[in-house]
């Protein structure tokens, strides 16, 4: 399984589950499409996430927004 997870949920109810359960993001960041992305430190606490989210688990392709700006 990938340590990055697609969650219909904002970064800081996210940030606030992860605390909850005990799993250690390493970034959450909004979706330009809608929702969230998180990096999980291992697996395990992937599908921890992804377990207690259930249905809010994004599935297929969402659209990220860039993190820097490119050069040009």
């Amino acid at each position: 399984m990938s340590r990055a997870v697609n969650i219909q949920a904002t970064p800081d109810h996210i940030a606030q589950t992860c605390e909850k359960i005990g799993a250690r993001a390493t970034t959450i960041e909004a979706l330009a499409s809608g929702g969230s992305r998180v990096v999980l430190s291992n697996s395990v606490e992937s599908a921890a996430i992804a377990r207690h989210y259930g249905a809010k688990v994004i599935q297929g392709n969402v659209v990220r927004q860039p993190l820097r700006l490119r050069r040009g």
